[in-house]
């Protein structure tokens, strides 16, 4: 069973994603916990790939006892993702061209397990984002009609 604990929903508006990958965070014990509770948000994150390796930057996970968290912890920190040693090269070769990055979709449990869903994505114009708020208003406006009948 998945559950959804944090989502990127202006992820959507701003990029168009071209391929999505799925990857374990390494966490403390007390950000596990914050991040089921929902204590945490993607917006202004990114993965960035150095050295063979997947970060998770920029992702804010607040405490979830402040009282019993460590006074050092930066709630911004760096966090490394788990991936394999194919993907990493891939992401490395993609993220690499020139206007491609990656985006943090959303954090969700995956049975016993946290996973973090990200997207090669590549940013959109102006003129597309309003393309797609004119869609999302149509296709809502249709569904709201088709209920009212």
């Amino acid at each position: 069973m998945e559950r959804t604990h944090v989502e990127n929903k202006k992820a959507h508006l701003e990029y168009e994603f071209l391929e999505t990958y799925e990857a374990g965070i390494s966490l403390f014990g007390f950000e596990a916990k914050a991040l089921r509770a929902g204590m945490a948000t993607l917006i202004g994150a990114r993965v960035v790939v150095r050295a063979g390796e997947a970060y998770l930057v920029g992702a804010s996970i607040t405490p979830y006892q402040v009282g019993n968290t460590p006074k050092s912890y930066d709630p911004e920190r760096t966090r490394k993702l788990l991936l394999g040693k194919k993907e990493l090269k891939a992401l490395e070769g993609a993220e690499s061209q020139g206007d491609l990055t990656l985006v943090p979709i959303m954090v969700y449990n995956k049975k016993r397990f946290i996973k973090l869903s990200f997207a090669l994505a590549r940013k959109k114009k102006k003129h597309d984002k309003r393309a797609t708020l004119k869609d999302r208003d149509a296709k809502r406006d249709i569904d709201r009609s088709l209920k009212n009948q």
